[in-house]
This record gives structure tokens, C-alpha cells and sequence, in this order.
């Protein structure tokens, strides 16, 4: 297609996506998601399953529209609960608190909302673009992409993160054993045989990721709160639109962060399984390897917030792609968006460009505009949203524990997550005061799974040789690229003493006269 084509057809599905109805239904999709994002536990692939049942006296058009607003308003909410209170409302939301969180706490909860906020419209924005004018052929490329190279991948995303929160390595690499150990509760995805279980049949579906999360972030901060004198650090934070004005006057020191974040972020997002959880962590991985503020990460720098609200909305836009081009789905919740098509009538693949163009082109219009809609929204109850920290410890903490106990138990509709939920806020407490990071127990139990899964389905189809990884171009180019991410910090470390010796070295002495 010529691009005055694309643009001709870019222009009728605005034109679409801006009648009156699709407007109210985008506004009230996205206002649902962002309380569906807020809720941890929750999620936009429950909020999405829940609302399905709503769509089916819409138009197609009109109910894609509400799916998708409510999964960019689950994106925006996300970002909420995880810089105001540490409780990440979607998983990739959690990337999102290492530094929302500690800014937050400075009494700036303002510039680290209009951060994540602005930094998601950006990159989603973006992440539409390219998705307007390479849709088929990205999708064509997408699926060079099998076992072998998504777990070359995920073992970037490991290598990313390697040294997470910095600290003592050891701590760092006991916790990541933690959450490895942790995601193997469940039945085993090859033999189907549950292990870890201890016979207790609530275990046999896993451990859900979003439980111990919301313990050990959301109730270990709450313990610890108490302990400091039953007072949150940012109670006295003045908020205004200025504050957003401030925050965008930083957006040019990122500009490599934001198109680094945006790229990953939408690659991951079109390869199928992957989704936006892993995106963020490698974009903040990134972020804090290369930046030149990388030491301060953790510590409530605004990189740190932009990179992974970044990367984990250019994700959730590439996700849809290879669900509308090739009908298969690139996230949990593309994959719910997918039944969706089959009730409305509509057969996902090459073919609904051209026969169903009002839906596609709508839905694709509807992003430009629900976008924008949306970024107004948040950015417009920033001061809102922050003062919300304004409340008394006495009142707040009591609607936070409500809060993550609804969450935890809405993951699994069981009361054992409850009790894990619990556990781990204990857990979360004492890892703290030990000083053993959070962070990698966190991304071991998030990417555990999916690694073991597609290191499993490699070994499979090379007949149990790890050689596949070396026949196979792609993965081997990830896997090559791991090692030196992995390598990069002791490089780093070896040139500073190479650099320190040279100048701890006695200055030549002088040469004799005559």
C-alpha cells in the first residue's frame, strides 16, 4: 500500500474513531481502566475479561475501542499506586516503583506522575505511528521468532537487570534464586506433573506474581512506615501544574532513553508471549547500565521512572499488531481482545485490512485519539492523584491494606493468596531491614517462568542439545549481546583501576644535568 494510501485510510479511521460514540465509549474505557490499573491485583487482562460481556450489544468498531481504551487506561493506572504507595498495579508496573516510589518519598510525587505520564504517551504515541505504517511487515518478521530466540530474549532481559539496586552481589544473587525457586510452584508446563506443591491443591496453578508483589513492596513499606513513626515522608509535598511544567523541561536530557525504551519496548511487545512485563525491566536494565546517572537509580532519579512507563506502553501497542495482522496475540490480554473478534464475527489476519476497513482503520484511528484523551486525563488529576499522599498514615495505611487484600485476593478468587500476600509483607520487611534487594527476587519470579518455558521448547525441538541456540542467527546475536551486558560492568570496574593506577604512579624523575 502507497503511504498516501495509508494516509487516506489513517484519515477515515479517525474520522471514525472521533463520532460521538466511539468518543464517549474511548473516554469511558479510559477512566475504567484507570481504576482497573489502580486496583493491584486486578490487571487490564481481568478488566478487559470482565468487560467483554459489555461489548456484545456494541458495534465492533465501538467495542474494540472500549477493549482497547481500557487496556491504555490500565497502562496509565498502573503507574499510580506504584509511585504513591510502592504497590505495583500491573506487573509492569514494578519496574516503575524502584524510583516512582523513593521520588515519592522526596515529596516530589507530582514530577514522578507527570514523568511516567508523559513518558507513556510518548512512547505509545510513537509506537502507533509505527504501527500505522509497518503493521504486515513486522508481523512477517515477528515470526522468525521461536523458542530459541525468545529465550535468547529473556536472557538479555536477565542480563539487563544484572546488579539490580547494586549492593552486595551475593544478596543479589540469593534473591534471584529466591524468585526462580519461587516460580516453579505449579505443574510442571512439560510433564504436567505439579511440583512445589506440598499437596496443596491452591498451589497446583502457581504462585501469582502480582500476590507477592503487592506484599513485599505495599505491606513491607507499610511495616517499615510504622516503624519510622507512623508517618509517610511526602505528607507535605505542594503540588501544582508547575510541577508538571518542570518535569517536561527534563524530558531532552532523555531523549535517547525515550526512543531506546520506545524500540525495545515495541519489538517485545510484537513478539508473541512476551508482552510489556519484560520490556519494562530490560528499558530500565538499559537506562541504568548506560546512563550517566545510572549510580543514582534506585534513589528516585526521573530516568528511572521515564524508561520503563516508556517501554512497557510502546509494548502494549506492539502487542496488538501481530493479534490484528496474523491473529496471534502478543500479551495475556491481546490474547482476551482476540476471543473478542471471533464473538463480534470478525476473523483476525491479513484479510481484515481490506474487508473490514472501518473496524481496523477505527481501531488505529482510535489510538491517536485515546492516546491523547488519555495522557489529558491523568496529567489534568495529577494534583489529584498526589495529594492523595496529603492523607494521615491512620486513614491511608488501613485503605491500602483493604486495598492490596482486594487485589491479592481478585488474582485467584482463593484466600491462600491472602495468606501469601501476608508472608511475603513480612518477608518484604525483613529483606529491608537486611539490606537484601527486592528487585531481583521480583524479576526472577516475573521472567522465571517464561524463560524455563522457552528453554524447555528449545531444547525439545534441538532434541535435547543446547546446540540450537548456536544454529540459529538470531538468538545466538541475543545471547552474544547478554554476555556483554553481563561483561560490561567488570569492563567498566577493570578500566577504573586501570585508570587509577596510572594516576597513583610516581611522576617520572628528572634527568640529569650535563
Amino acid at each position: 500500500m502507497s503511504l498516501l494510501g495509508i494516509f487516506h485510510d489513517l484519515l477515515y479511521g479517525i474520522g471514525v474513531a472521533a463520532s460521538p460514540t466511539n468518543l464517549f465509549v474511548a473516554a469511558v474505557g479510559l477512566l475504567l481502566g484507570t481504576a482497573i490499573g489502580v486496583l493491584p491485583g486486578l490487571g487490564g487482562t481481568n478488566g478487559i475479561a470482565l468487560l467483554l460481556p459489555l461489548t456484545f450489544r456494541l458495534q465492533p468498531t465501538s467495542a474494540i475501542i472500549l477493549l482497547s481504551s481500557v487496556y491504555w487506561g490500565a497502562i496509565f493506572g498502573g503507574a499510580i499506586t506504584s509511585i504513591l504507595f510502592n504497590i505495583p498495579g500491573e506487573p509492569w508496573s514494578v519496574a516503575t516503583t524502584f524510583d516512582g516510589h523513593p521520588l515519592a518519598k522526596q515529596g516530589k510525587p507530582g514530577i514522578a506522575l507527570a514523568a511516567a505520564f508523559t513518558s507513556s504517551f510518548i512512547g505509545a504515541f510513537i509506537s502507533i505511528v509505527l504501527f500505522t505504517f509497518f503493521a504486515p511487515p513486522l508481523a512477517e518478521v515477528a515470526l522468525k521468532f521461536g523458542p530459541p530466540e525468545n529465550f535468547a530474549v529473556l536472557l538479555l532481559a536477565f542480563a539487563t537487570i544484572a546488579g539490580l539496586e547494586g549492593g552486595d552481589p551475593l544478596k543479589s544473587v540469593l534473591m534471584t534464586l529466591l524468585g526462580l525457586l519461587l516460580g516453579t510452584v505449579g505443574f510442571d508446563i512439560v510433564s504436567g506433573s505439579p511440583r512445589m506443591t506440598f499437596d496443596v491443591v491452591a498451589l497446583q496453578s502457581g504462585i501469582n506474581f502480582i500476590v507477592i508483589a503487592i506484599g513485599l513492596f505495599g505491606l513491607g513499606e507499610i511495616l517499615l512506615t510504622v516503624e519510622e513513626g507512623l508517618r509517610l515522608e511526602g505528607v507535605r509535598a505542594r503540588l501544582s501544574f508547575r510541577d508538571v511544567w518542570e518535569t517536561w523541561k527534563l524530558f531532552p536530557r532523555y531523549v535517547w532513553t525515550i526512543i531506546r525504551g520506545t524500540a525495545l519496548g515495541f519489538w517485545i511487545g510484537v513478539l508473541p508471549g512476551t508482552g510489556a512485563t519484560p520490556a519494562s525491566f530490560m528499558s530500565y536494565g538499559l537506562a541504568r547500565q548506560f546512563s550517566p546517572r545510572g549510580h543514582r537509580f534506585g534513589t528516585g532519579e526521573v530516568e528511572g521512572v521515564v524508561a520503563p512507563e516508556t517501554a512497557a506502553h510502546a509494548a502494549g501497542i506492539g502487542a496488538l499488531l501481530p493479534m490484528i495482522t496474523l491473529g496471534i496475540p502478543g500479551s495475556p490480554t491481546a490474547a482476551v481482545m482476540l476471543a473478542g473478534f471471533f464473538i463480534w464475527g470478525l476473523n483476525p489476519g491479513p484479510l481484515l485490512f481490506r474487508e473490514q476497513r472501518e473496524f481496523v482503520w477505527g481501531l488505529i484511528g482510535s489510538m491517536y485519539l485515546a492516546n491523547v484523551i488519555g495522557v489529558l486525563i491523568v496529567l489534568t488529576m495529577v494534583p489529584a492523584f498526589a495529594a492523595i499522599n496529603r492523607i494521615p498514615f491512620g486513614i491511608l495505611a488501613p485503605l491500602i491494606v483493604i486495598l492490596s487484600s482486594v487485589g491479592a485476593y481478585a488474582a485467584n478468587n482463593q484466600v491462600l493468596d491472602l495468606w501469601i500476600m501476608l508472608a511475603s509483607g513480612l518477608a518484604g520487611y525483613l529483606f529491608k531491614k537486611l539490606g537484601y534487594p527486592l528487585a531481583p527476587l521480583v524479576v526472577a519470579l516475573v521472567l522465571g517462568d517464561m524463560t524455563e518455558q522457552a528453554l524447555r521448547q528449545s531444547l525439545i525441538m534441538g532434541q535435547g542439545s543446547p546446540a540450537i541456540f548456536l544454529h540459529r542467527p538470531i538468538a545466538l546475536t541475543f545471547m552474544a549481546a547478554a554476555l556483554a551486558l553481563v561483561a560490561l560492568p567488570a569492563l567498566r570496574a577493570l578500566r577504573r583501576q586501570a585508570r587509577g593506577r596510572r594516576g597513583a604512579a610516581p611522576a617520572p624523575a628528572p634527568a640529569p644535568r650535563g
